[in-house]
């Protein structure tokens, strides 16, 4: 720490006004926005509105530092039109002596200190006392502007290589989209038979939210769905007895195909891998292929362009996106002699294991950018750039 930096609290650098907690039966459809958590962390977030009228310490303006304090943790700076502050939230107002930006970025160089901190196994939050007297190096203004002036020079060129991975990622994505068109542009000539025909089953998920339990039996989420696989690396789990009741339709096997049938995960399709017995939560199907039907030649169709865009063009809607079982069991899938499926799969699957170790290289560059840009944070706030 540079000598000539006093140290000082959060608590004492600015003013935390904490938003209001509207209720649902005061969400409207026109006014102001109510500005929640999601809003700051999701761009598509849905967003609700209000034309009350209420105090005007909940009202944030274009340029105002928020700082959300429970779920996910995060310093932003608004910058859209006028607002409702829900709770949650602290609306920060710094003191004459430090530059907005100054604490918006030591705010986020804080982040993982701050999660140390928090309170609650579901959705944390941190109290205000230890978030009050978190320490922090108050140089002069003029001092905590060069820094400023500083990091975002950093971050620009940051930024920029940030750009061209996602850019990457975006393109990978074009390109598995025409593999599966191509792969299965040999299969056009094919019979075209109902899903609902050339499966053994077709089973809809239970209708109700599961118990969640930090132990027990696996149970699925549409979270864990990816094109192509199941990603357990977070797991999920129900006690025994939920789990028996969920299976009580179908017991899930390896290989059977897994379909997300509802929301912002609408039409993802993946198997269930080798050892693996799950139990079904929600908004998702299990479709068994039958003897015709090779399972994985299903589950990559189901992601294809041919599905997916008619499913999103044709269910997605405006309100919340879904498809039920009847729909899928009238789609037509092309249906080639087992052998010629079993080589579409090999074509399908060769070409994306090339994809998805340069979307690994990718991902691993994203992840070093992450940890540069706190890297950043804490050399600059140590004055050591």
């Amino acid at each position: 720490m540079t000598k000539n930096y006093e140290l000082k609290t959060l608590g004492s650098v600015a003013t935390y006004i904490n938003g209001r907690a509207f209720k649902p039966s005061e969400w409207e459809s026109t006014g102001l926005p109510i500005v929640r958590i999601q809003n700051l962390t999701d761009k598509n977030a849905k967003c609700h509105y209000s034309s009350a009228t209420y105090e005007e310490k909940y009202k944030i303006h274009n340029g105002d530092l928020l700082f959300a304090w429970s779920a996910s943790l995060g310093a932003h700076i608004w910058n859209q039109n006028d607002a409702w502050l829900n709770q949650h939230i602290f609306k920060v107002i710094p003191n004459d002596n430090i530059d907005k930006l100054y604490l918006y970025y030591y705010l986020q160089k804080v982040i993982a200190e701050l999660y140390l901190k928090t309170h609650g196994s579901g959705m944390v939050h941190i109290t205000k006392g230890p978030f009050m007297n978190t320490s922090i190096p108050v140089p002069s203004y003029t001092e905590q502007s060069r820094i400023v002036a500083h990091i975002e020079e950093l971050f620009s060129e940051l930024d920029k290589a940030v750009d061209t991975l996602k850019t990457t990622k975006e393109q990978l994505e074009v390109y598995r989209q025409a593999v599966l068109v191509d792969a299965f542009r040999v299969a056009t000539n094919s019979t075209h038979l109902k899903i609902g025909y050339v499966c053994a089953k077709i089973v809809d998920c239970p209708h109700s939210t599961p118990k969640w339990e930090k132990n027990g039996k696996l149970c699925l989420r549409t979270t864990n769905f990816k094109r192509g696989y199941l990603d357990l690396q977070s797991p999920n789990y129900v006690s025994e007895e939920t789990f028996n009741d969920r299976n009580r339709r179908i017991i899930p096997q390896p290989g059977d195909v897994l379909y997300s049938r509802e929301g912002s995960v609408l039409g993802i399709a993946c198997t269930i891998p080798s050892n693996v017995y799950p139990c079904l939560g929600q908004r998702m199907m299990l479709l068994r292929s039958g003897e015709k039907l090779n399972n994985r030649y299903l589950m990559h169709y189901l992601n294809s362009p041919m599905v997916t865009n008619h499913v999103i063009a044709t269910k997605g809607g405006t309100g919340s996106p879904h498809i039920n079982v009847g729909d899928i069991k009238e789609f037509q899938i092309p249906i080639p002699s087992l052998e010629e499926q079993s080589n579409i799969v090999r074509q399908i699957e060769e070409q994306l294991s090339s994809c998805d170790n340069v979307e690994k290289t990718v991902d691993t560059a994203l992840a070093q950018a992450d940890a540069m840009r706190q890297s950043i944070l804490k050399q600059a706030f140590e004055g050591k750039i």
